[in-house]
């Protein structure tokens, strides 16, 4: 990783440069037709759900389910980010509905913690997303893992997938662990809508089906959630350079040389949430999702003049890229286990 100095004109210029073409400003009516459709496709799994009623044919349905809630954490996200409303109580109330009454996940641990991604990205001292136990992302953290952890960092190229299958438990697991460990704010808030979600979720899929098919669709819409929601983030930090604590960055560079931005179109953002423009997200955390797409070029061809490597690749691309890493991080656990 380069080093170099603070460079604060660079970061006012680009800033300028997009405030004046639009794409700081809000877009309510975009999110509140978004929002609607989200609602409305999961009242329409909702309806067809009920009608399919105690039948092995309505596990079909579990990954029209998995998408909706991904797309909820899409919106959570957004509403972390104040993309929303200019309001931080406005969109903390969409936080937690998106977040822990519509999918589980408790809003006031899952913002803290991506906080402190967005402020040290790839840190290995700092971003949470990189300090996984059983995952290495630098040879440094391959070091020294046993047991199952090391089995799995030796193994974690071809175990990366399966292993998303559990993501969604994994997030519902941290944010009673938060809970329970008193690490969030307004807990009797969080508490309560975790456990409605709860109630609504598990009630509505075994008052419908019986324990049987209630099973097999709780794992197959809760594994898909997790792996869904898993692909999406991975590809965008993932293989880049890691920073540690002698990296001395600016904050333009902090934010662009260890993201990847992936290629694609209107469907590719609206799958990925806007979150194939990270660059750009991470940039202007702020920035409502919609405008991503325009600022992309605007930022692209500002980073070219000053010459900043600028990362963009295809999805395919991205996760072979994320996979060779992982295969050469986790060469020292191969090492200490031969």
């Amino acid at each position: 990783m380069t080093r170099s100095v603070p460079r604060r004109t660079e970061f006012a210029e680009l800033t300028h440069t997009l405030r004046a073409a639009g794409l700081l400003e809000r877009r309510r009516g975009w999110y509140a037709a978004y929002i609607a459709i989200t609602l409305g496709v999961l009242a329409a799994g909702g309806v067809a759900f009920v009608a399919i009623g105690d039948s092995w044919w309505a596990v079909a349905l579990a990954p029209v389910f998995a998408v909706v809630a991904t797309q909820c954490g899409f919106i959570g996200h957004d509403a972390g980010h104040r993309q929303i409303f200019d309001s931080g109580t406005a969109n903390d109330a969409v936080g937690y509905v998106a977040g822990n009454l519509a999918i589980g996940l408790g809003f006031n641990r899952w913002v803290a913690d991506h906080n402190a991604h967005h402020a040290n990205p790839n840190h290995e001292d700092r971003d949470p997303d990189v300090r996984i136990p059983v995952l290495a992302f630098s040879p440094d953290q391959a070091v020294g893992r046993r047991g199952i952890a090391g089995f799995i960092t030796r193994h974690q190229a071809g175990l990366f997938f399966p292993l998303l299958l559990l993501e969604g438990l994994s997030l519902h697991v941290t944010s009673i662990r938060a809970l329970v460990e008193d690490r969030v704010r307004a807990r009797g808030l969080e508490a309560g809508l975790l456990a409605a979600h709860t109630v609504l979720y598990l009630g509505a899929v075994f008052l419908v089906l019986s324990p049987g098919p209630a099973v097999v669709f709780i794992a197959v819409q809760q594994g898909l959630f997790g792996l869904y929601l898993g692909a999406v983030f991975a590809p965008n930090h993932k293989g880049m350079p890691m920073v540690s604590a002698e990296d001395q960055l600016d904050p333009i560079r902090k934010q662009v040389l260890t993201s990847r931005n992936i290629r694609g179109n209107v469907l590719i953002d609206h799958a990925m949430g806007g979150l194939n423009y990270q660059i750009e997200h991470h940039l202007f955390a702020r920035m409502p999702r919609p405008n991503l797409r325009r600022a992309q070029p605007l930022v692209a061809a500002f980073c070219a003049r000053q010459d900043i490597s600028y990362a963009e690749t295809g999805l395919i691309d991205s996760y072979v890229q994320t996979l060779r890493h992982l295969r050469t991080s986790a060469a020292p656990a191969r090492v200490a286990a031969a």
